[in-house]
């Protein structure tokens, strides 16, 4: 499939005993940063864009640097942050107070980003940082979210008094935190002024009584989107923080030594080397808590609601090797048997199947399975209805009866597209992968790739379909371990345009092939109608150009859309069922991509918003 950018990946770790320790056990201070380092290498698929890395000390003395911080741009920030954090240690003088070496601390963030929003530069990229000369008022922040109300957090800003230097969620939830942060403080402060003199003391007491669960409720009272918050303060409480929907995931663990948390349960596993069972899921809503003194608790922030975890990492973004995903992903890939059966005409006999490199692998697994049961089932039942009359020749042929399976595309090389402009970027994207040539009979086998979604439909076009045709394939049959991507995202993903949508655009096609344009015009005007209604009250009224319509129909017409001129074989598009795709990952409701249901009443505006846009750059193409 083509490369989505999509939900960023957190790594968080809070240390629970004093440094001296770790020197002890494990002959290092760092231990802490190296574990930040594997955790975040172990989730570089969830960010190619920049990195950033962050560390509180909470033994800093007055006049020293307390928080220490780097980021950097590109798909090498990882390394590149580790290797400048590193030579700093390298470079402070020896016999240097725990203290005051850079990331040397308590606590640990980490970030790797994919942009959502188009925006990019070292601005943009967590974990972002308020600065304060009261610690208890320095908050650090990274996340993996996107919030659909941006236009609300940032009037409530204004409404606050602030002037917000940035148009970006990112600062807006670090500002609106760091309000109320500052709120909490200065009540204390005018708590304790009167009973401890001493400034010292006051602010011991301060920063023991920060209650950052009431920070939180206060602080995501109109959010709406997918999000995983993380943040620490200057003086080491620590905080994750899960949308009531359970849209983004997040894990945690813990004992006696260290708390963690990230984005994906098998990186903990594998980094702290413990079982699944040990891995904990955030529940929605509620936040990850570690207060300064080492106290650990779950804290409920928003009430859990229309709970709809993400499908899609269960489909393509997490890592396979979670144990649950896994079997998810073979599930998706057994379920699509009697659809290929169909567009194969029940010909096991002359079929290969083969999958695209590299993420549709396991379902491919769960295809095979699949399509193996059902030979057994054939075999058992050519023997049945003749086992008295079977020649030691037909013996021979029923049990050498096998599904054919070759590995037919090879993810060649990563080309950088991005010198080329037009036919010549086309040409160059058309080689991204290979093919292993001599693996099916031409013209007289069929060929069945399955692909773990298909989304723009680009690299299908422009490379895959291709490549697969120079076999000399009789038919050639992709399948979509995912249902039809109809509808943009706007919770962490990089999919916002309609047009983006090879679906949509097939559907589109079909209405102006059968004279339904007029659905498209009431379309734009009931959505145009909504454009300035309160988020709440918005109907996703795009669902109605999909409506006249089967699955299998634009299926068809997203086929003709995607042959390239000059195939030889025919093409068929299988995908799999909403049902299907529910029935394999029951615990991940959230659907919107495909079936345009979407858990906050945010996308719904959003949704409306990207029709209009399509509409309106689009008008004269669609009324001819």
């Amino acid at each position: 499939m083509e490369q989505l950018k999509h939900e960023c990946g957190i790594a968080l770790i809070r240390l629970l005993k004093p440094i001296e320790y770790y020197v002890e056990k494990y002959g290092t201070w760092q231990y802490g940063l190296d574990k930040l380092y594997l955790l975040m290498e172990k989730q570089h698929n969830r960010g190619q864009e920049g990195a950033g890395i962050g560390c509180v000390s909470a033994n800093a003395k007055p006049g020293t640097e307390y928080i220490s911080r780097e980021r950097a741009m590109g798909s090498g920030g990882i390394q590149e942050v580790f290797q400048r954090a590193y030579t700093q240690i390298k470079n402070t003088p020896a016999n240097t107070p725990y203290a005051n070496i850079p990331f040397c601390g308590e606590v640990y963030m980490g970030h790797l980003r994919y942009s959502t929003t188009g925006r990019s530069g070292i601005a943009y990229l967590h974990p972002f940082l308020r600065r304060n000369n009261w610690r208890s008022r320095s908050l650090m922040l990274c996340g993996n979210f996107n919030l659909t109300n941006v236009d609300e957090l940032f009037d409530q800003l204004i409404d606050q008094g602030q002037h917000p230097r940035l148009y970006s969620d990112t600062l807006m939830i670090l500002e609106m935190m760091g309000y109320y942060l500052d709120q909490k403080v200065q009540h204390l402060y005018e708590l304790y002024k009167p009973k401890y003199a001493k400034g010292e003391i006051r602010n011991k007491k301060i920063d023991e009584n920060i209650d950052l669960a009431h920070i939180l409720r206060s602080s995501t009272q109109i959010w709406d989107g997918g999000y995983v918050i993380c943040g620490v303060t200057g003086v080491t409480d620590m905080f994750a923080l899960r949308d009531p929907q359970g849209i983004r995931p997040a894990f945690y663990y813990h004992d006696d030594e260290i708390a963690v948390v990230t984005s994906e349960r098998p990186v903990i596993q594998t980094v702290m080397n413990v079982k699944d069972k040990d891995v904990h899921e955030l529940p929605p809503g509620q936040a990850f808590i570690v207060r300064q003194n080492g106290e650990i608790f779950l804290e409920h922030i928003q009430e859990a609601k229309n709970v709809s975890p993400c499908s899609f990492e269960r489909i393509y973004f997490s890592r396979g090797s979670d144990k649950d995903i896994y079997q998810e992903r073979k599930m998706l890939g057994r379920l699509l048997l009697d659809n290929i059966l169909q567009a194969i005409d029940n010909d096991l006999d002359n079929t290969v199947f083969s999958f695209i490199p590299n993420t549709a692998e396991v379902a491919f697994y769960g295809m095979m399975e699949s399509f193996e049961h059902h030979l057994d089932e054939r075999k058992k039942q050519l023997i049945k209805n003749r086992i008295h009359e079977l020649s030691e020749d037909e013996w021979e042929q029923i049990l050498s009866m096998k599904i054919r399976r070759e590995k037919v595309a090879l993810k060649d090389i990563k080309l950088r597209t991005f010198i080329a402009e037009g036919e010549s970027r086309d040409d160059l994207a058309a080689h991204v992968y290979d093919i292993t040539y001599g693996s099916i009979i031409a013209g007289k086998d069929n060929l069945v790739v399955i692909d773990d979604s298909i989304v723009r439909g680009t690299t299908l076009k422009q490379s895959i379909i291709k490549i697969l045709d120079r076999l000399g394939p009789k038919k050639i049959v992709i399948v979509s371990s995912s249902p039809q991507v109809r509808y943009p995202d706007c919770y962490g993903i990089d999919m916002n345009r309609m047009d983006e949508f090879v679906a949509f655009r097939a559907a589109i096609a079909l209405l102006k092939e059968r004279g339904l344009q007029f659905i498209i015009d009431e379309t734009y005007k009931k959505c145009k109608a909504q454009e300035n209604l309160p988020k709440e009250q918005v109907i996703n009224y795009v669902k109605e150009i999909y409506t006249p319509f089967t699955d299998e129909e634009i299926a068809v017409k997203t086929a003709e859309i995607l042959i390239p001129e000059g195939t030889r074989a025919k093409v068929n598009i299988v995908y799999q069922s909403l049902e299907g795709l529910h029935k394999a990952c029951p615990n991940h409701k959230g659907d919107w991509y495909f079936s345009g249901n979407y858990p906050t009443p945010g996308g719904n505006k959003i949704v409306i918003k990207s029709f209009i846009k399509y509409y309106e750059s689009n008008e004269l193409n669609i009324k001819n």
